[in-house]
């Protein structure tokens, strides 16, 4: 069952309950249990015992009479019954030689009336509104934030409470040694001021999501022992105009009260963005908001020992002011790790797992060229969760390459229900594109072929790992690449006489590297080194948009189209030449369902028999 389902009652729930069960037992108990004990009569029968001479004493209130008697056994028994107008009765129980007395009101002083008739009702008001504030606060939160008045909801840590440093952080040496000088002069400053230095009031940490900006700027905290604000863009923003730009000042304020301290804001775009966009209209409170951190930027001097941190992937939309000298005037990217820095964050993940003896992380690294540093603790994760499940107790090579198999393309469907045809048109395919690599100069060699589908929608794949890191594709690479992708619908083509769906990724891929020759590498006789295409964002996804007339766009069109065909003409003839390897090596993927490199190779240069 969901925990969510059963939340933890609050206090006061468990607080009314007791209420409730006090005043039923204070309403139905407690009189059912002194009517058990008191005996009610009539005015008749307490004249005729005290008459016998039974009754002991009597006790005379407002509206009733009390006494106690002797029954014939000589138990004692209280009695009750209403007071009647008798004038008769003090005589009456004086000659009886009976003890009776009269109650006398008791009167609360003028302090207590006044208390229990101002003061209580009162505060037992106050309470159940303050109650129904926090409630509606809890409900509606632009409202329950508005009613803080301005007040920063940065969280703070201290060094021993990040418990982070640069120790921590992987794969990201050059912004690492860009930081270092941050920490040296917040550890002393007076180096600094002595020569006439000024240390940067704001450091902008750039990059792709998931390549450890958040935790850069908390490892800069912990190295430098100070107090560490840390807060998102998105929380400046209310739905009152005036609250963002209140927030800012108060964090500022905060923040001078500590120094030295660093203060981090995460997703500065949210409140950064350039207030010339072109947009009819705007929006009032991002602006405020933005106006008022350009002010508090500038309003304290770099010797305070307040620094900046703050991290975006969207660079290129923020406000020039805010990137001007004085505010933020340094700029560290965070890129994606190369093949060392791969390798270094898998051992710094690794750490925390209990390894076998056969891990050979660099190949791990090779395997995931462009994969993020949260990518990478993912895939360390994922190999440790795959170990249990198979009942070991340390992460074995197979379990690390079958986690990136599955942060690639995800879990195996084993039992996917696939016919034999469809089955065999599959087996050709990846073969189509194995086959196609191997036989091709500059394409990366073949790591693994499986035709088991994953929850991805892959219905199989073709692996393939580089030796090294290539950080530049020349032009026969690029073509290679899109020959290769072309390869699997070629190999439906030679082999089976027909064509699939199958290939819709591997054309969707290569139609996105065709048009990038043309557009943007300028891998194009047609139009040579002319820019076509630019990006919007090298972060996310890299969208491009043309920056070109329609009818260049046609001519684009029918450069990429003319690149496509060549590389597919180009695939057929491989295949056309190697068919007996093409069949051999089908029956075998079919056979096995999975192929590894070494097999693969193998088997291909075997000797067609």
């Amino acid at each position: 069952m969901d925990l969510k389902d059963n939340p933890k009652k609050p206090l006061y729930f468990y607080y009314l309950i007791a209420m409730g069960i006090i005043l039923i037992f204070n309403t139905f108990i407690l009189p059912t249990l002194m009517k058990m004990q008191i005996t009610q009569v009539d005015y008749g029968t307490f004249l005729k015992l005290v008459e016998s001479g039974h009754v002991e004493s009597v006790e005379v209130q407002d509206d009733l009479i009390a006494f106690t008697a002797v029954d014939e056994t000589g138990r004692e028994i209280v009695f009750v019954t209403g007071r009647m107008d008798d004038p008769d009765l003090v005589n009456r129980l004086y000659n009886a030689d009976v003890q009776f007395t009269k109650v006398i009101p008791r009167e609360n002083s003028p302090l207590v009336n006044f208390l229990l008739s101002w003061i209580l009702p009162m505060v037992f008001f106050i309470g159940i509104g303050q109650f129904l504030i926090k409630r509606l606060q809890n409900r509606i939160g632009g409202l329950g934030n508005a009613m803080s008045f301005g007040k920063s909801n940065a969280k703070i840590y201290v060094e021993a409470q990040t418990g982070i440093s640069f120790d921590d952080v992987a794969g990201q040496d050059e912004a690492k040694e860009a930081l270092q000088e941050i920490i040296d002069y917040l550890h002393d400053p007076a180096k600094y001021t002595e020569i006439g230095a000024k240390i940067p009031k704001g450091v902008l940490l750039v990059g792709p999501p998931g390549t450890g900006k958040t935790l850069l700027a908390k490892a800069v905290a912990g190295e430098s022992k100070v107090p560490f604000f840390s807060i998102s863009g998105s929380e400046f923003v209310e739905m009152f105009v005036g609250m963002g730009a209140a927030r800012v000042r108060d964090l500022f304020k905060q923040a001078q009260e500590k120094a030295p301290c660093i203060v981090f804001i995460d997703e500065i775009d949210t409140i950064g963005k350039s207030r010339s966009s072109g947009q009819l209209g705007g929006n009032d409170e991002r602006e405020q908001t933005l106006n008022q951190l350009l002010t508090e930027m500038d309003g304290f001097e770099a010797d305070k020992g307040v620094v900046i941190l703050a991290a975006t992937n969207r660079p290129e939309t923020l406000d020039k002011a805010l990137l001007r000298p004085g505010r933020f005037d340094r700029r560290v990217p965070v890129e994606l790790p190369d093949l060392q820095g791969r390798e270094a964050i898998l051992k710094v993940h690794a750490q925390k797992v209990k390894l076998g003896s056969d891990i050979d992380l660099n190949a791990i690294a090779r395997a995931t060229p462009g994969a993020s540093g949260a990518d990478l603790a993912n895939i360390i994760n994922e190999a440790a969760l795959r170990a249990v499940r198979l009942g070991r107790t340390y992460v074995t090579q197979s379990d690390l390459e079958e986690s990136v198999e599955v942060v690639i393309a995800g879990y195996e469907r084993k039992n996917a229900v696939i016919s034999m045809k469809d089955k065999l048109t599959i087996a050709y395919h990846e073969i189509g594109h194995a086959l196609v690599a191997a036989k091709l100069k500059h394409s990366a060699p073949v790591h693994k072929i499986t035709i088991i589908p994953r929850t991805s929608g892959a219905l199989g794949f073709t692996m393939q790992i580089d030796e090294g890191e290539k950080i530049l594709m020349s032009k026969d690479e690029a073509l290679d690449r899109i020959t290769t992708l072309l390869g699997g619908r070629s190999a439906e083509e030679v082999a089976l006489g027909t064509i699939t769906s199958g290939a819709a990724n591997d054309i969707e891929q290569a139609t996105k590297i065709a048009r990038a020759m043309v557009t943007r590498f300028g891998m194009s006789d047609e139009f040579d080194m002319m820019a076509l295409e630019t990006v919007s964002n090298r972060y996310l996804g890299e969208d491009a948009s043309l920056i070109v007339s329609a009818e260049t766009a046609a001519k684009i069109d029918e450069e990429t189209l003319k690149i496509i065909k060549v590389c597919h003409q180009r695939a057929i003839e491989i295949l056309e030449s190697n068919k007996e390897k093409l069949h051999q090596l089908t029956k075998l993927l079919l056979e096995r369902e999975t192929l590894s490199g070494a097999e693969f190779i193998a088997a291909l240069e075997e000797p067609v028999g």
